[in-house]
């Protein structure tokens, strides 16, 4: 417990979260923020064609950063014994939420919630009731819209995402139905809340009615920093604490057993986060076109950086460098790539390179865990940076849209202090509740069920003691 108190006072610290720091009220919405909330009432709206092809095609482009992008990336990263059951986890969970989330999760995250507004929605969309091929939901410009059914299905893919990501913390030791267990209580439990509290609100047309908590402090996430990254971070950060070291973790050699594997999916990761990213624009507009170009110069600095600061230090640049870098690219740029200009993403890429390549030596070290593919030190550093760093660099002065008064129907005036203290907001509140929700989730589950294998079966590996297959047989 007393290292968990611990790591809390480091992540509070690297956020810059201040008990007494209070948001503006946020009267002004972003006019790209990465959220839309109930149908348009005007009947008369009708989706234009070439948004809503769009929008198919994001859709499926952040499937491939699941399946297989994701798989294969986590899956290279451990040894041969475990590659199959990495992607055996990864593809389960991307079922099973996709299951969740049309019979209760997108109505949690995407609907009223009366007195619970703040923090959850309501039940009034179970089962997708009301959501037909003819209902819609507005984007961020008023009176645009696109059929809510494509709204809904490209939400799921962010929330199968999200929760498979966690694998990579306690990978190679975790029992197959404990982790299906935890990962369906933690989409309930920890997604659905922080996807509500950061992205619903009232739409263009309603820019005044009850928002998500988050949302209301004025914080800009425009794909998902907080609500994908950060909260993916602490749940594999907690399951690290909790599960413990593998077995001969820093005794034994526990090298990737593919890095061929893991390009490819480094690869198939940055093709899809194009539609994870250009896609959270709703619309087929000059944003997503913005948020295409910074993804891509953002991800191109910080495989640089990373890779820079790799050769350094330690005398060669490698290739796990150079796609973990991308990795923290993507994750750094992901809340602030429709919010900054191209040179913004570049300098918030080369600072996420640096930054996150940090995160999985020094910090890793510091904290002392076993968190088996990084992801803390990539999602979860690279998150708070991105998170943080778009109420900087998102100000016109620095090359930024600002923030969109709907009000007024121009951009606010711009305050960084301000911004950055919303930005904190987001963080801090991500940070405390995954954190916490993760760590008693873990607990219980272990208690109630066990969370690990046998010794005997980890020292075998998970493909046949879990699954009885072998990833390869030559």
């Amino acid at each position: 417990m007393r290292k968990l108190f611990v790591i809390f006072a480091l992540l509070a610290a690297l956020c810059g979260v201040s008990a007494t720091a209070y948001a503006e009220d946020a009267v002004a919405v972003a006019e790209t923020a990465a959220a839309v909330a109930e149908p348009v009432a005007a009947a008369a709206a009708m989706p234009d064609k070439g948004d809503t092809a769009w929008m198919l095609v994001a859709t499926i482009l952040v499937i491939l950063m699941s399946l297989p992008g994701l798989a294969l990336f986590y899956g290279g990263l451990v040894r041969v014994k475990n590659m199959l059951s990495v992607l055996a986890q990864v593809f389960a969970i991307f079922c099973m939420i996709s299951i969740l989330w049309v019979v209760y999760g997108y109505s949690l995250a995407f609907t009223a919630g009366g007195g619970m507004n703040d923090f959850i929605g309501g039940f009034s969309k179970a089962f997708l009731a009301g959501v037909g091929t003819d209902a819609v939901v507005e984007t961020f410009s008023k009176g645009v819209v696109i059929p809510e059914m494509l709204f809904m299905v490209f939400q799921l893919t962010f929330a199968a995402i999200t929760v498979a990501l966690i694998v990579g913390g306690f990978a190679e030791r975790i029992k197959f139905s404990a982790l299906l267990v935890f990962s369906a209580l933690w989409f309930t439990f920890s997604y659905l809340p922080m996807a509500h509290m950061v992205w619903f609100w009232g739409g263009p047309s309603a820019y005044a009615d009850p928002s998500g908590f988050i949302f209301g402090k004025g914080a800009l996430d425009f794909a998902g920093g907080t609500v994908v990254h950060i909260n993916a971070a602490m749940g594999a950060l907690m399951g690290a604490i909790v599960l413990g070291k593998r077995i001969g973790y820093g005794k034994e050699v526990m090298a990737p057993h593919s890095l061929t594997m893991t390009m490819i999916g480094a690869s198939l990761l940055w093709v899809g986060w194009f539609g994870f990213n250009a896609g959270s624009n709703l619309e087929a507009t000059g944003t997503a076109v913005l948020a295409m170009v910074n993804t891509l110069v953002a991800t191109a600095a910080a495989a640089f950086s990373w890779m820079l600061a790799e050769w350094l230090l330690k005398g060669k640049p490698s290739m796990l460098g150079l796609a973990s870098g991308a990795v923290a690219g993507l994750v750094a740029v992901t809340p602030a790539c429709g919010f900054i200009g191209p040179m913004g993403a570049i300098v918030l890429g080369l600072l996420a390179g640096v930054a996150c390549f940090w995160g999985v030596t020094g910090l890793k070290k510091l904290l002392g865990i076993d968190d088996s593919l990084d992801v803390f030190g990539v999602h979860g550093v690279g998150g708070i940076l991105g998170a943080l760093s778009t109420g900087v660099l998102a100000a016109p002065s620095l090359g930024g849209t600002g923030v969109y008064d709907y009000a007024t129907g121009k951009v606010a005036e711009y305050s960084i202090i301000g911004q950055v203290t919303s930005q904190a907001w987001g963080v801090g509140v991500t940070i405390l509740w995954s954190g916490i929700v993760s760590f008693v989730l873990f607990k219980l589950i272990d208690l109630v069920m066990g969370l690990r294998v046998p010794e005997e079966a980890e020292r075998e590996g998970l493909d046949t003691t879990s699954h009885g297959e072998r990833a390869y047989n030559l």
